[in-house]
Parts: structure tokens; sequence; C-alpha cells
């Protein structure tokens, strides 16, 4: 099986690579070798390649400059995955893509299922959305995991944002009334890697695990409560802050305008991923002290 990797220096990429490379044929490319705004040299790149298996590790994730990016978060994150799709149907390939919570409004109370309606409230989510609907439409075998709250050792992200704030700043106001799932890039990782070994052993004949999955830990919170993990565990490890657990202070999305608009509910039920894999997942803050954990030992 013959794997094209884009996006490997990012989150998720990066993992997938430390996680696939030792036992598959796998090119892996970054976005310097497949640029997502070419969509004439992203074709050329796949007619080339010919993968098997092509796995979307690339997106545009800047959530507020796509509201003043539309064009360039459209082109990547629905254009150049509707070429990815369109490709993977006309070389009998299967299409591994990641989606997004974002593409709810975060209205409804409880978890949101695959089948639930989809109405984004911002650029990136409707963006994010396109991709998805590009994918259906080219009837490509794909496999689109929609996640949440996307954290890792590398790139720019919740965890890493909170360490630097604590140690530069007096107190921190952390946004409380939103709710969702933290998820580690290597957990999305692990199970894309499964997902992966059981087509290749034959376990899902007849394109059984085609389909769209949410992938997220089990349990849920806010980024309030996110953050005071971070910082009992920075000061249980003895990391230097200047922020204090009483300094870390609850305020509403409304305290804090963004340019774009948030789902106040991100929770993603599991239950469709976890019956067809045969898992059990872990929970959100185990995945979480353990990078944690990584990111203030170095």
């Amino acid at each position: 099986m013959k794997i094209l990797l884009f996006g490997v220096n990012g989150q998720v990429g990066w993992e997938l690579k430390r996680l696939l490379e030792p036992s598959e044929d796998i090119i892996s490319l970054d976005r310097n070798q497949a640029n997502f705004e070419d969509l004439a040299e992203l074709k050329n790149i796949l007619m080339k390649v010919k993968p098997s298996l092509i796995i979307n590790a690339v997106a545009y994730t800047n959530v507020d400059k796509a509201e003043s990016e539309n064009e360039k978060a459209c082109l990547v994150n629905t254009k150049a995955v509707g070429v990815l799709a369109e490709s993977a149907k006309n070389l009998g390939a299967t299409l591994f893509h990641y989606s997004t919570d974002y593409v709810f409004d975060g209205s409804k109370d409880g978890f949101y299922y695959e089948s639930d309606k989809t109405c984004p409230i911002n650029i990136y989510g409707k963006s994010k959305l396109g991709g998805e609907k590009a994918i259906f439409s080219s009837d490509c075998d794909h496999v689109i995991f929609r996640t949440s709250w996307v954290y890792g050792k590398r790139g720019n992200n919740f965890i890493k944002t909170i360490l630097r704030l604590a140690q530069e700043k007096d107190s921190l106001q952390i946004v409380d009334d939103q709710v969702g799932v933290p998820t580690s890039a290597e957990l999305i990782a692990e199970i894309t890697t499964l997902a992966i070994q059981k087509i290749k052993s034959g376990t899902f004949m007849n394109n059984d695990l085609k389909g769209l999955y949410n992938l997220v830990p089990s349990g849920e919170t806010t980024w309030y409560d996110f953050a005071r993990l971070i910082i009992e565990q920075s000061m249980e490890a003895g990391l230097k802050l200047r922020v204090s657990l009483d300094s870390l202070l609850p305020i509403a999305s409304e305290s804090y305008p963004l340019p774009a608009k948030r789902p106040k509910n991100s929770r993603l039920n599991t239950e469709k991923l976890t019956s067809v894999l045969g898992i059990k997942m872990p929970s959100w803050q185990q995945n979480a002290s353990k990078t944690i954990g990584e990111l203030i030992n170095g």
C-alpha cells in the first residue's frame, strides 16, 4: 500500500509520519513540497505518485484570520480537498481527511452525532464543511474524522499558549462557556493508523469503514477548566509561573470578542467510531496530561 501524506510538518502530520514510517511505504510532503493553493500542481503530484491511500493533514486553521481571508480558506479547505477527492476516485485510492466540530453551530444540547445537521457559524467552519461535501460528491473511498480542540507537541495550540502566558502574565482570563473535548494530535494519528491497519488486514471488506466519524477522547470540559489542568500540572512539575490558580479567571465569550464566532457546544459523540474499530477512547485528561508533561520536560 503506497501512502501519500500531505502536511507532514503539522501537528497531526508529524505524528502520522512517526507512527506510519517504520512499517509503511509512505511519501511525506510538507506545504512547500505540495502547495494547496496551486490546484494544478497538487493534481500533478497525485497523478505522478499514484498512491493507493491519501492522507490529508493540511488545512487552513487560522479561524479568526479566515474571516478576512475567505478565498484562501476556501481554496485550501474546500477546493484543494476536492482535487484530492477527485484524484482518489480516478486512482481507486482511499482518502483520509480531517474535519472539525466547527461544522456545527453549537446550539444543540448534548453531544453531536455524525448525522446531525451541519450549520457552521464562521468562515473556517464553512470552508471545512465545503471540503466534506466535495469528498461526498466525488464518491471516492474515504474516511473523514471530525475532531475538536486539537493540540500537540508541534505547532501553535492552546497548551503552548497557556504555558507561555502563565510565565509572562500575573493573571489570565479564560472563556468558560464553550464546552468541548480537547484532542491530541497523537490520538488522531493513532486512530488513523489503526484504521489503516484494519483496511490492510482485510478486516473491513466491501468498504465497511468508508464514511464519516467523530474522533475525540471521552469526557468534556471548558477552555477554562482545560487551562486549570495545564496550570495545576505545571505547578506540580515545578515550573515557575507568574499566574496562580486564583489569578486564572473565568469569563464569558462575550467578554472576549473575536472576529470569528465560536460554537458554545463542540461535544462530539464517538459511539460510531468505537463500535467500528472495537476500541475504548481514553479520557481527554489522560492525553492532555501526557502532552503537557512532554512539553514541560522538553
